[in-house]
């Protein structure tokens, strides 16, 4: 299946120098994408990347992500727009090819197929790595309970207890 953002490259095209490459996503991308993550609404993603092949089939990217993106408040309940920026690293490898490495240190890696890696797919999965998972609307603020607050209905007899 073809992921909703798809810039594929060929690695042919990957230079003794690196290759610079930016993907946009369009506005049917962005639609697609605010669906995927669950979203009200992505209205802007772009990503540059700096390829440089390792080996054969190895490809590290370097990556700049912007994004504009409609959030809902984990405090308000509002939805709110929200600017995303991420600088990043990750290596393509050939599928099956994958470390087994589990250090949260070392570089994420992005299986490929063929001779073609998919920078938009990539873009994509930055982006949701980047999305903070309780977004706040700005200035929005839990309030304090009212210590005045009348008690409930029921409060008084919390404070009796059973005479044997």
């Amino acid at each position: 299946m073809t992921p909703e953002f798809h810039r594929p490259v060929s690695l042919d095209r990957i230079g003794a120098h690196g290759l610079d490459m930016t993907v946009e996503a369009t506005a049917a991308e962005c639609a697609a994408l605010a669906e995927r993550m669950k979203l009200p609404a992505v209205l802007a993603v772009s990503c540059t990347f700096h390829l440089f092949r390792e080996g054969r089939d190895r490809v590290l990217a370097r990556g700049h992500l912007k994004a504009r993106v409609t959030q809902i408040c984990v405090v308000s309940v509002d939805e709110f727009d929200a600017d995303v920026e991420e600088v990043f690293q990750v290596r393509f490898v050939p599928s099956g090819e994958e470390s087994e490495d589990v250090d949260p240190e070392s570089d994420d890696e992005i299986p490929y197929e063929g001779n073609l890696v998919d920078l938009g797919e990539a873009a994509a999965e930055q982006l949701g790595l980047a999305l903070d998972p309780y977004p706040r609307k700005p200035g929005a603020a839990l309030t304090e309970p009212d210590a005045e607050a009348k008690p409930y209905p029921f409060a008084a007899l919390s404070g009796l207890r059973r005479l044997n």
